[in-house]
């Protein structure tokens, strides 16, 4: 079955090929997906915000003497004017006399349809993406400068400080600049901010899981072999942050994994260095920018 935004979609084509004739339809059909119960909680949230007898009178007071001078006066908070364009909708839903004088007045045509295509082009369409957009960003809309292929790697490790080393300079034989969170300059933070700032920074992370502590269930007789406690939270918290598919786990010696990893792909640190073939491959398919012949250098 369709999701609901691929519903809403097919509406405003429909809307958008429609003629005098048929346009009626596919706005109400529009105006039934904007009641759905998936929606009821966030477009009352938007509603919320926005003022549509104000919206409505502003936009009017533009009309001059000539037909089609009026314009919209849209709010400059995104969500107030996803709320407008909500009550929009089900107004037009609901009376499709209204839809029709509303298009003719805003979007002036010589055909009531025409009218109303307007409104679909530059209100309905960039609606769709907008709406879609804030609902599956939690309202989380603000634009980020992201960095694509960064060359920035960041390691994260437990004890085993030459298995960090290792690894950092072979990153850095790549071309990678290795990044080592005690490497690196307080500069007054404290660890968590300090970390946080140069997580933003990285376009990758390798996460070192070596046998650096013991720990067992309450119940269990034995102990086993642990990662610190620090590497699985920043196993955790990069997983989240860029995505598993750049994350790299190197697993050295008999180490208990944690029951959340389950069925997670990680590379054996073997003595072999065959690791690091398999890390090049993980770097390259995450279009990381670096020159994988200088492995073999």
């Amino acid at each position: 079955m369709p999701d609901i935004f691929t519903q809403l979609s097919r509406a405003i084509i429909d809307l958008q090929a429609s003629e005098h004739q048929t346009y009626e339809r596919p706005l109400k059909i529009l105006g039934r997906l904007m009641r759905s119960d998936e929606l009821t909680e966030v477009n009352t949230a938007l509603k919320a915000l926005a003022d549509f007898d104000a919206f409505i009178s502003a936009s009017r007071a533009t009309e001059g003497g000539m037909a089609g001078s009026a314009k919209l006066v849209w709010p400059d908070d995104q969500a107030a004017a996803l709320g407008l364009t909500v009550m929009l909708i089900e107004q037009f839903a609901d009376n499709t006399d209204y839809a029709a004088n509303f298009c003719h007045q805003f979007f002036y045509s010589k055909s009531i349809v025409g009218g109303i295509h307007g409104f679909t082009r530059q209100i309905l369409i960039p609606f769709a993406r907008d709406y879609k957009e804030y609902i599956l960003s939690h309202g989380d809309t603000a634009p980020r400068l992201i960095l694509p292929g960064s060359s920035k790697v960041f390691i994260v490790h437990g004890h085993d400080d030459a298995a960090l080393h290792g690894l950092a300079r072979f990153l850095e034989k790549l071309g990678l600049d290795a990044i080592i969170l005690k490497e690196q300059p307080n500069q007054g933070r404290t660890i968590i901010e300090k970390y946080e700032a140069c997580a933003n920074e990285v376009g990758f992370a390798v996460v070192l899981l070596t046998p650096d502590d013991l720990g067992a269930a309450v119940t269990a007789a034995e102990q086993n072999a642990r990662a610190r406690q620090n590497v699985i939270f920043e196993l955790g918290y990069f997983a989240g942050k860029l995505g598993r598919g750049r994350v790299c786990l190197l697993r050295k010696g008999d180490i208990e994994m944690p029951s959340d990893l389950f069925g997670i792909i990680y590379t054996e640190m073997d003595p072999a260095d065959g690791w690091k073939q398999r890390l090049v491959g993980e770097l390259k398919a995450a279009k990381l920018d670096f020159d994988a012949n200088r492995m073999w250098a």
